[in-house]
This record gives structure tokens, sequence and C-alpha cells, in this order.
């Protein structure tokens, strides 16, 4: 269970314009490392509208494998269940079902090598125009599924709704992290895998990509 500030106050970026706090977003982040550190893997995993009762219907959601798999739920709880708590601060968390993940498949309990490469990463921002009830998962599976060798993190940093964008749409932008392996990306290879993010994105959510 999370409440207050995830990280230090002003640190990094953040779509809220501050270090994260303890919402939905953090509890899923929690979650989905949770589920990975048990050898699930995240690629696999899909996000659904749906949470049980003490949870804020509109701030939480499900993991999921497929239809009928549920890992577990996470979200802001809601304010009826903050008041039974006597507990005047939001508070975000995580609940997995044990029962519903399966066993490991590895026989030993080492850690794989650490993967690090001493190459430079290079990180590139994505602004897409969407419907408003695109979920902003569908828009980061969509990225990281663009080029897996590639794509070591997408991350949202920045969500609008107002002036200059049309009503029933929202603009939603990323950062995505391209970490190369063997040697440093050319320009031309830069471009490439940002063209099939844009297509993957686009073609996911049927958003555009905003100038």
């Amino acid at each position: 269970m999370r409440f207050g500030h995830s990280a230090l106050q002003g640190s990094g970026r953040d779509w809220s314009g501050e270090a994260p706090g303890a919402d939905v977003f953090a509890a899923k982040a929690d979650a989905v490392a949770a589920l990975t550190s048990l050898g699930i893997d995240q690629a696999r995993l899909t996000v659904a509208r749906e949470a049980s009762p003490w949870f804020h219907p509109g701030r939480s959601g499900a993991l999921k494998l497929g239809p009928k798999v549920t890992f577990g739920v996470f979200g802001e709880l809601h304010p009826d269940t903050l008041a039974r708590l006597g507990v005047d601060t939001p508070l975000a968390a995580f609940e997995l079902y044990l029962d519903a993940i399966p066993a490991a498949k590895r026989k030993s309990l080492t850690r794989p090598a650490l993967d690090v490469s001493d190459l430079q990463a290079v990180s590139r921002d994505f602004a897409f125009l969407l419907d408003v009830d695109v979920a902003a998962s569908d828009v980061v599976r969509a990225a990281q599924g663009a080029d897996r060798a590639l794509i070591t993190h997408v991350g949202v940093f920045d969500v609008f709704v107002g002036q200059g964008v049309p009503h029933g749409k929202k603009s939603l932008a990323i950062e995505v992290t391209l970490q190369p392996r063997e040697k440093t990306l050319t320009d031309a290879e830069i471009e490439a895998v940002t063209a099939k993010i844009v297509a993957a994105v686009t073609k996911t959510t049927g958003g555009e990509l905003r100038g």
C-alpha cells in the first residue's frame, strides 16, 4: 500500500508536473513489478477496467492473462473505504491472486546474469491524439511491442484534455527509451524504430501522432 509521494518531490518528469504520488499508476507499477518477480512476462499482461469494490471504480483495474485469468487488482482506494478506515489521505494498493499465478518453470533460484549495456540509451517523445476513452496502458503496450529488442521502457508523462484538443479527444505523451546492445544506433535506425512505434500505436488505438 502507498500513500503520499512515491518519489522525492520534483525529481524526474511526470505528466502531473511533480513527482508521482501514490495513485493508480504507482499501484499498477508495484503490481507489475511483483508479478515480474514471480516469473510473469510483463508483455503478456493486459489491463481490464474491473476491480474489487473497495477500489475507486475510475482509478483502478485488473491485471489479466487473456480474458479469463486474473492475476490481481490495483488502484486507489474508494472514498467509502477510506472513510471506514478513518483515513483522510489518498491510498493506493494492489492485491495479487496467488492461486492464479503458475509456478515458476525455472528449477534454480539463481538469478540470471545482469544484462547491462555500456552503450548510450536513446529517448524519444511521442504525443498522440486519441479518443478520450483509450486506455494509456494500450498505448504503452503497443509502443513496447514495436521493437522488443531495442525498447526497454515506455512511460506516460503527459495527459491533456482541453483547449486545442477536439471534443471527445485527449492528448497523451509517452517517452520511449531505446537501448542498443551491440553498436550505437544511427539516425536512420532510430527513425526506423520511431516509425514502427507510431505505426503500432496508430494500428492498436486508432490515434494519430500530433505534430
